[in-house]
């Protein structure tokens, strides 16, 4: 009988570009292959030319093959577009602005594509655009100040709110979002947590930041939401092996 793939992806407070890495090596961990596939979409920051190097740089050096999808300046025809983004094992998409990138996604099929792969078993995962862009609607500065996004993938049920700790009028702002209804209950994410999800269900979650978390923020009485932390598992760096004389 066939073995039905497991549909992951991971909503990252952090990674590569913010901070020292545990957060990525925590991702990889997922991937039960020697050398996985990694590929970098920067679609969102325009295809920033440093933030690729940071992407590079930090990946090059970790047991896996890394690589990007341009789409501002794009190589790859339909077909060969398809057959690149499904022999990954990994889709890391960065941070930037979420209502552009979808908009570009969906003028290249790179939508319809994300889908393929994530029915077929490759970890989608991010960080800021990267989280938002997964769920049915995310808490979004796309448009200047921050607002709903209505328009997600919907990979992810519910919706999804980055930055939650650390930008002013985030946490305020996403949860007057819910409260009204203008998005649906979802999950606030805190800089230097990860979040993994498994067909759907949270089967995972970790901090590189002692008191860092998420929560599950639903509409509450009188107007209100309900907000319950998530406990998260602490992310420690291997030591390096002592030597002995």
């Amino acid at each position: 009988m066939a073995v039905v793939p497991e549909r992951r992806l991971a909503l990252l407070g952090g990674g590569f570009s913010t901070d020292d890495g545990l957060l990525d090596d925590w991702v990889l961990d997922q991937v039960p292959v020697p050398r996985p596939r990694v590929c970098f979409i920067p679609t969102a920051s325009g295809d920033a030319p440093g933030y690729i190097e940071q992407f590079f740089g930090a990946y090059q050096s970790r047991s896996c093959e890394p690589s990007v999808l341009h789409l501002f300046r794009r190589e790859l025809d339909d077909d060969a577009l398809r057959t690149f983004l499904l022999s990954q094992d990994v889709v890391y998409v960065g941070g930037g602005n979420t209502a552009n990138m979808l908009a570009v996604w969906r003028a290249h099929g790179v939508d319809r594509l994300l889908r393929e792969a994530f029915d077929r078993g490759t970890l989608l995962c991010g960080i800021s655009a990267g989280a938002n862009c997964w769920a049915e609607g995310s808490h979004t500065d796309s448009f200047g100040p921050l607002t709903h996004l209505s328009d997600g993938l919907g990979l992810l049920s519910g919706s999804v709110c980055p930055h939650y700790d650390s930008e002013p009028g985030r946490r305020s702002s996403y949860q007057a979002a819910v409260a009204n209804r203008a998005l649906p209950a979802g999950w606030a994410v805190e800089d230097g947590v990860g979040v993994l999800f498994t067909g759907g269900l949270l089967t995972d979650s970790v901090t590189r930041t002692p008191r860092a978390c998420f929560y599950r923020v639903e509409p509450g009485r009188d107007g209100g939401v309900d907000e319950q932390a998530m406990q998260c598992r602490l992310l420690v760096a291997a030591q390096p092996p002592t030597s002995t004389a």
